[in-house]
């Protein structure tokens, strides 16, 4: 049961709890628990989001290559085509994964298992990266099927973005249910509204014979007046930029632990019907835009999205159907932006645990979430949006390296577990995973030089820049552990103790610190001051003495007015005349409430905090609380 004391602590914690919630209990994370239905759109959304723009990647390609046309629609369905086969592919082999690794971690897992640290690490930073361009992506994408109905609000896309990273990160705070309930509607009401879209606009096409979108305006008379062949290289980078629609499928094997029991069994299903639904709507408009032709050019000179597009010609304008199509194209975008916050601090919790990333990422929240992990995600998110301006396309050449190379890593991986532990069917398993690595690998590949200065270079740059992150955290953590190991011969460096009170006036509060510092049994007690003036001195010290007549007082004058510099440099002649002995600073705090304790402790705090980076000291607050 959570906590029902009042929380007297800060108002910030007060706030907290009425913002995020009460505490969650460890004993209720089972009922905490997804089943199919709610971690369909928790660990899906990304990847049937994608569908909001794969093939419109595919269409900018082929404008940004002046081979707008008849001939390079007709290359729209086959390039979608191959991307569903490399679908098919990929699920079988996260799906051997999620069976094979049933307590998450994913790429991560795999690769550390079967390919050793460097390949992990390279698994595990190219999904990190991944998840906070998911975020953007996701974000971004559902900002810009808001502005294709409501152009005027184009200015603000960047504040828009920022607040909806803003406001994912707060439902995620409060907790896997409740953000899980509240994102699960947007999901199902795309696949419907998409599914609508595609079969009423086909019916349109063969029965009604529904023409191709009329491109009569300047902008669009421009992009057509060309008509080039496709080159190979174009062929390619529309290949590398439709398989986008793969993103976000890795996210169920990482979050296999998050489903209800059985838990392999129930993410391996949902994986499945992920796929199924996945494929369908990316063929499915890719054969819609084949035949009504939309078009859409990188520098975003036509504002409409290539679904805004569709959506107005099959159902004859900006009508009712118009706006539901849009909307809820804005809704699984947004909920998309969830798939990262459900995996990115599940993935940082396991490498922090093993020593690479700081360990309070390892940390449960109050709502059993890694609320560290979910902030961090957050922010990251929202200086990629700032940094590129709140424009997708700018944004998918990063998002698709770190995919495909974690695709194919964890695939690898799958073929060195299989080719171990030799399971039934392990030659055939073994045979599709291998088709899966080498074009998952060979689609890596193709992005990074098809697309490297398109932006493709940054993440070929980071990855290595995160390992070299790593491994320094992880030097971090080795060097302390050794420092802290003992052994049976080890024992304590300190024979004598000295604590110090630190006196600025004679008052409540350092009476009550000298009968604590007593309590402590010291060989040496004594009281520090640091004065102004001799004559200052001697007041305090006849004034020291009349209630401590037994008790030592140094008071030596600061010529410089430094007080921090000063203590300092008294406690290190105090200890250096003994050899091994342990120093405790006792200081006297008053403590009032939030609207004035900014003006109390100031130099306590310098103190404080110069003094926790000096070996042998303790330092030792007394609060004195004032109502």
């Amino acid at each position: 049961m959570a906590p029902t004391t009042k929380d007297n602590r800060t108002g910030f914690a007060r706030i907290k709890r009425r913002l995020v919630g009460k505490p969650i209990a460890n004993s209720e994370d089972a009922h905490q628990r997804l089943s199919k239905r709610v971690g369909l759109p928790i660990f899906a959304s990304d990847a049937i989001s994608s569908t909001a723009y794969a093939t419109e990647e595919i269409i900018i390609v082929f404008v940004g290559a002046a081979a707008i046309g008849a001939a390079a629609f007709d290359n729209l369905v086959p390039i979608a085509l191959m991307v569903v086969v490399l679908l098919a592919i990929v699920i079988n082999s996260y799906r051997q994964t999620i069976f094979a690794y049933p307590h998450g971690g994913g790429t991560y897992i795999v690769s550390k298992e079967n390919l050793g640290k460097y390949p992990s690490l390279v698994a595990g930073a190219s999904m990190l990266v991944d998840y906070i361009l998911t975020v953007a992506v996701a974000i971004t994408s559902g900002t810009a099927a808001v502005i294709a109905a409501f152009s005027d609000l184009a200015p603000y896309r960047v504040q828009i973005c920022v607040a909806l990273v803003l406001l994912i990160t707060f439902a995620n705070l409060r907790g896997v249910r409740e953000s899980a309930f509240l994102f699960a509607p947007p999901m199902y009401l795309y696949v419907f509204s998409i599914l609508a879209l595609i079969f009423y606009g086909l019916f349109r096409v063969y029965f009604q014979d529904l023409g191709p979108i009329d491109h009569s305006g300047a902008v669009a008379t421009e992009l057509l007046a060309n008509n080039e062949t496709l080159t190979l290289f174009f062929l390619l980078k529309a290949f590398s930029s439709g398989a986008v629609a793969l993103t976000g499928i890795e996210a169920l094997s990482g979050g296999v632990p998050a489903f209800r029991k059985p838990e392999s069994k129930n993410a391996a299903t949902t994986l499945v019907l992920l796929g199924c639904i996945l494929g369908t709507l990316f063929l499915g408009l890719s054969i819609l835009a084949q035949h009504l032709e939309p078009i859409r050019d990188e520098e975003g000179l036509i504002a409409q999205t290539i679904i805004a597009q569709l959506a107005e010609h099959v159902y004859g304008g900006r009508n009712f159907f118009f706006f539901a199509t849009q909307f809820t194209t804005f809704g699984i975008l947004l909920i998309a932006a969830n798939t990262g916050y459900a995996d990115f601090p599940r993935l940082a919790s396991i490498m922090a645990r093993d020593g690479y990333l700081p360990r309070q990422l390892a940390n449960r929240g109050d709502r059993l979430v890694f609320s560290n992990g979910v902030i961090f995600l957050g922010l990251a998110a929202i200086g990629l949006v700032i940094a590129f301006g709140g424009i997708t396309n700018a944004l998918i050449p990063l998002y698709a390296v770190g995919v495909f190379t974690a695709f194919t890593l964890s695939q690898v991986g799958m073929i060195v577990r299989l080719s171990k532990m030799r399971e039934p069917t392990w030659k055939i398993r073994v045979v599709f995973t291998s088709v899966g690595a080498f074009t998952t690998g060979g689609v890596a590949l193709t992005v990074v030089t098809v697309k490297f200065s398109d932006g493709a270079w940054i993440p070929a740059v980071i990855v290595p820049l995160l390992i070299l992150i790593f491994s320094s955290i992880r030097r971090h953590y080795t060097r302390v552990r050794q420092f802290l190991t003992v052994d049976d011969a080890y024992k304590a460096p300190f024979r004598t103790h000295t604590v110090v009170v630190l006196v600025g006036s004679i008052n409540a509060g350092v009476i009550q610190a000298v009968k604590y510092a007593e309590s402590l049994r010291p060989d040496r007690l004594l009281g520090l001051s640091i004065v102004g003036s001799d004559d200052e001195g001697a007041a305090l010290t006849a004034e020291w003495r009349r209630h401590f007549p037994n008790l030592e007082l140094e008071s030596p004058v600061d010529d410089y007015r430094n007080l921090t510099e000063k203590v300092l440099t008294e406690i290190d002649r105090l200890d250096d005349e003994q050899s091994d002995d342990i120093v405790t600073v006792v200081i006297p705090e008053f403590v009032t409430s939030l609207r004035s304790q900014w003006l109390h402790n100031q130099s306590a705090l310098a103190i404080k905090a110069r003094l926790l980076f000096r070996p042998n000291t303790v330092v030792t607050s007394i609060p004195i609380v004032i109502p």
